[in-house]
């Protein structure tokens, strides 16, 4: 909750009409010498996405071939180097001095911003305070606990996408050669809805683009996404694009900065403030209506017969299906979804008519809604219509909002493993893996509710404060036998800890990494399936820090000993070992250690290869879908949650978004000047939200001030992971799972009014 301290330092203007420029250049150098001091900021940020240097820890965008800029950065990219180099440090003195529970009344930002964890940390059962453990006791005690359990299914192995490929892999062995499949990871919260669709309906689930497929493009559609603030390098080959003669069809509730224009700061154009005009067409679309949207422009693409027959022939099925349920539209069902107009909708859709060279790219504003899935199903709908996968210039292009997670993916962290993948581990080390299905994310959460599950293993990332319904979460997390965390700053879901947990502080990316003596690498995979190599070059931050290869190796042999003869302690020595096994498990990893070395290599993708699907029918699939029109009680509104600018995922970097006009505070509600008139509201009140779910149980974020903003009626925005808690667990997407974050059905109440209690 807000104070009224904070209240007076948040301040609100208008908002940006463009992304990046001078300012970007600005606020990045004063960050980064401001937390790592000049030398150290010169030397990360200049190796930062070199070929010889480390990949950003921050989106997954691919890095250009061939020349890359000296400055190979953005601003968000330069914060998260600035933020993980950080000179302040948190060790024991700082643990001593701070009870669990005071830390607990902290906000996320000021958590984070006290420094880098340097030293293994263990709260004792009943202990009030994190103390010292040594990594051997630490190694011990979660040995101990593991062994103890009933079934391992009652361990949960969470995995972040800041994990790199050997860090992965490893990780899935030792849950695997412990005996479960219990590896939710954060895929499960963003991108799981794409996977499950692009599975189904293209046979792998992962885009079908390069970065040189956006570069030809002659028109690339962005649909619920906000590359200006969460993937910003895309923006210069957005900009690259259109210097080509390739139109922008954006589609967004939000008109954001990085949708509107792109004053590129490695330009002196740009520099000046004279950048490229991006998005040719701007659809504000209410949140929740593109399944509807996808299906009328599908409709009109039909009716002009703007498709490709021979590709629908050769290569689909299907399509009679799908043809016959998009001729039925009903345009009074897509006009209410969407809250567009007819001629707007008729206007995209003769974009793509007339486009020969289509990339369909999307995010979070897609992937977290209850037909998610459906709606990716019609994104493919449309591309095989229009024949626009496989072909230079067009394609599906999911962006990935976390540096490895596509890596951890193909590394095998899935908790649905494939067959083939689990057999192929039984070959490589001789033990039979779990077949089973383990817990997803939601599912690990049900599990910690309801004492299934004692042990929470955490290989990165901030678990309580990502995930939907945080007081579950929470609540979950604190009824543990032992919390694990495997981090590098402290966070929410070190505050709410397990009867006994550990803290177990690791390298960052930046960070020299010499584990057995020697000066290692690791990989990565990006949005574009394309793996290379990383190396850190800083001093670590304190010279008790372990990387995530030698952590997971510790806790292997504490747990497992020689079981199945897997010889942790000799990975430790050269990750050359790891990679080594990697491409005898993993497909299309085959000689992984000397093509890394020559400048990495691309993952597989039949489809874009050789347009050949790998699904059961051997062809890619049209699939159809019922509209879904989101039913909103009178009254209430549809909030969906999003960053600032100044954030990454649930790491708060500062207070401001300059982009939307915000300065000094993060607890804001965007909403329309006709949702303000019509609920009796006005500019500057203070309100607390409630979202409403069919379990009729309450839950409430409070004191948000309201934020006059072009978002379309009965649509409001506001930042996670502060309103996280008000995500029910129980919605999710169909089929894939994802919490349906960008569909929350909401009510507002003045603040500190007395909200009635809702019965079930």
């Amino acid at each position: 909750m807000s104070s009224p301290s904070e209240d007076a330092r948040l301040t609100v203007g208008p908002p940006a009409d463009h992304a990046a420029g001078l300012e970007a250049v600005r606020v990045s150098m004063g960050r980064a010498v401001k937390q790592m001091g000049v030398v150290k900021a010169a030397r990360n940020l200049l190796t930062l996405n070199q070929a010889d240097g480390f990949d950003c820890m921050s989106c997954a965008w691919p890095d250009p071939k061939g020349h890359r800029h000296t400055a190979e950065f953005c601003e968000n990219g330069a914060k998260a180097v600035s933020w993980e180099g950080q000179r302040d440090t948190v060790g024991p003195a700082f643990f001593a001095a701070h009870p669990i529970a005071e830390l607990a009344g902290q906000t996320d930002h000021w958590l984070e911003k006290q420094g880098r964890l340097t030293h293994p940390m263990v709260r004792r059962a009943g202990g009030t305070h994190y103390e010292p453990i040594s990594w051997d006791d630490a190694f011990a005690l979660v040995g101990e606990h593991l062994r103890a359990l009933a079934t391992p299914d009652e361990a949960v192995f969470y995995t972040s996408g800041r994990a790199s490929n050997e860090a992965a892999f490893l990780y899935q062995l030792l849950a695997r050669a412990y005996g479960t499949n219990n590896l939710p990871d954060c895929s499960n919260m963003c991108h799981e809805s794409t996977g499950t669709a692009l599975a189904r309906t293209i046979g792998i689930g992962k885009g079908s683009v390069s970065l040189d497929d956006l570069h030809q493009a002659d028109l690339i559609v962005v649909s619920g996404q906000n590359p200006g603030t969460n993937h910003p390098r895309m923006l210069t080959a957005l900009e690259i694009a259109k210097r080509d003669g390739a139109k922008i069809l954006a589609i967004n509730p939000l008109p954001e900065a990085g949708l509107l224009r792109f004053d590129n700061p490695q330009k002196a154009r740009g520099l000046a403030g004279r950048g490229t005009a991006l998005a040719d067409t701007l659809l504000p679309i209410r949140s929740n209506g593109d399944l509807a949207l996808w299906q009328a422009i599908g409709h009109l693409l039909l009716e002009a017969d703007a498709l490709d027959h021979e590709f629908i022939a050769s290569s689909t099925v299907g399509f009679e299906a799908w043809a016959e349920h998009v001729r039925h539209l009903d345009r009074d069902a897509v006009l209410a979804a969407t809250g567009l107009t007819w001629a707007q909708i008729e206007d995209a859709a003769a974009m793509l008519a007339g486009a020969k060279r289509i990339v369909h790219c999307w995010a979070m504003g897609i992937t977290q809604h209850h037909n998610a899935v459906a709606t990716i199903k019609e994104f493919v709908n449309v591309a095989l219509a229009q024949g626009m996968i496989g072909k230079p210039g067009a394609g599906l292009c999911p962006v990935r909002g976390h540096s490895n997670v596509q890596g951890d993916r193909s590394m095998g962290i899935w908790e649905k493993p494939p067959a083939s993948f689990l057999d192929a581990l039984r070959t490589e080390f001789g033990f039979e893996p779990p077949r089973a299905h383990g817990y997803d994310a939601a599912d690990a959460v049900r599990a910690f509710r309801d004492r299934r599950a004692k042990v929470f293993v955490a290989l990165g990332g901030n678990f309580v404060a990502a995930m939907s319904d945080t007081d579950v979460v929470a609540e979950g997390m604190r009824g543990a036998e032992l919390t694990v965390q495997i981090s590098t700053k402290l966070n929410r879901s070190h505050v709410e800890p397990g009867r006994t947990a550990l803290i177990l502080p690791t390298l960052g990316r930046t960070e020299q990494d010499r584990t057995g003596g020697l000066v290692q690498r690791v990989t990565v995979e990006d949005s574009m399936s394309e793996v290379h190599a990383s190396r850190g070059r800083a001093t670590p931050a304190g010279p008790l820090l372990r990387s995530e290869v030698d952590i997971i190796c510790g806790l292997a042999a504490a747990t497992l000993g020689d079981r199945h003869g897997i010889d942790w302690a000799g990975f430790t020595t050269d990750y050359d070992r790891i990679r080594d096994r990697i491409g005898q498990v993993v497909p299309g990893c085959a000689g992984y250690t000397e093509r890394i070395s020559t400048g990495g290599f691309t993952m597989p993708h039949p489809p874009r290869d050789s347009r050949t699907f790998p699904t059961p029918e051997g062809k890619a699939v049209f699939t159809v879908s019922p509209i879904e029109v989101l039913q909103v009680p009178p009254g209430r509104l549809v909030l969906q949650t999003l960053r600032s600018h100044d954030q990454f995922n649930t790491t708060v970097y500062g207070l401001d978004d300059r982009y939307r006009g915000i300065k000094g505070g993060r607890r804001v509600v965007f909403i329309s000047a006709e949702d303000l008139a019509e609920l009796g509201l006005a500019d500057g009140d203070h309100v607390d939200l409630i979202s409403e779910w069919i379990d009729g149980r309450e839950r409430r974020a409070d004191r948000f001030r309201l934020v006059e903003y072009p978002t379309p009626k009965g649509c409001v925005a506001a930042y996670y992971p502060e309103t996280n808690p008000l995500v029910p667990l129980d919605s999710q997407a169909a089929e894939s799972g994802t919490p349906t974050s960008k569909s929350v059905i909401v009510r507002l109440s003045r603040a500190g009014a007395q909200a009635p209690s809702k019965k079930p």
